[in-house]
């Protein structure tokens, strides 16, 4: 801006750039993009991108839309909707699969500041049901009443159970983990949970089962089971108004598409049946 208006003033553009240390041909150009000769140079001059307006090898506008769909189908991430595209025969490489769901918005992208934590000892995860992780979600249905879903996800397989109560209790909670024994083909060896009142010490003396608590405030020691929550209610509970006898209608649909055909990037494109059956 102040070079083209000293060129107004009646500096050459060899003096101003040689005052700027710039080229001449840069400032002749920056004088032919202002416009405005009522300003005279008083206006700032935008900077035009470098980016190409097309390519020869660009993604045709029938990839983008598949690519997009199956994004918004299930909200997965770039990795597993690369993978699923490739199971429907569509060769796309995963970073034109990033690049494509990034131009339009749909990449969630996280901070790169994380806080470590520090875990404590667990079992060894060897095989299925030497880890499992329980918890409950509670919603609100109304302004004086929940509904409490209790979870359940094994941390080998992946393999999640789930069930809805009007009531949290030691006694539901105890139910509950006896309903997820029946329904898993393995035996549960640890159970490990927070420190809410529905695993109290009653509940580690009665359950059975070794069961472990994890540490006060410490919400990664359950982290497998917190992002399988959030999953439950973004994919399942979400999508309809908090009712018992509704949830407990489509949980068991979500559940047996969780475990049977869901593909899951931390066990390498596998399902937790396929996990619990190769074991066996």
């Amino acid at each position: 801006m102040r070079a083209v208006h000293l060129v107004y003033q009646g500096w050459s553009t060899r003096k101003v750039g040689r005052y700027f240390g710039v080229g001449s041909s840069a400032v002749s150009k920056w004088v032919k993009k202002d416009k405005d000769l009522q300003l005279q140079g008083w206006r700032p001059i935008p900077t035009r991108s470098s980016k190409p307006k097309s390519h020869p090898n660009q993604l045709k506008q029938e990839m983008v839309m598949a690519i997009v769909n199956q994004r918004r189908k299930h909200n997965r991430c770039a990795e597993i909707v690369h993978r699923e595209l490739f199971n429907q025969g569509i060769a796309v490489s995963l970073s034109s699969v990033k690049r494509t769901l990034d131009r339009e918005g749909l990449l969630r992208k996280y901070s790169p500041w994380k806080k470590f934590h520090r875990y404590s000892s667990r079992p060894e995860v060897i095989k299925a049901g030497d880890l499992v992780q329980i918890d409950t979600i509670h919603i609100m249905k109304n302004e004086k009443e929940r509904i409490y879903v209790y979870t359940l996800l094994d941390v080998f397989s992946r393999w999640t159970f789930a069930w809805v109560s009007e009531r949290l209790s030691v006694v539901n909670s105890l139910k509950f983990v006896k309903l997820a024994q029946e329904q898993s083909s393995f035996r549960f060896q640890t159970l490990q949970s927070d420190h809410g009142p529905e695993f109290s010490k009653f509940f580690t003396k009665n359950i059975q089962i070794t069961h472990r608590h994890s540490r006060v405030r410490q919400p990664n020691d359950n982290a497998h089971l917190e992002r399988f929550n959030r999953t439950l209610q973004e994919e399942c509970l979400n999508k309809m108004p908090p009712d018992v006898a509704a949830y407990n209608e489509k949980i068991p649909e979500y559940l047996y598409y969780y475990n049977n055909q869901r593909l899951h990037l931390g066990l390498n494109f596998k399902t937790p049946l396929e996990c619990v059956q190769a074991i066996d």
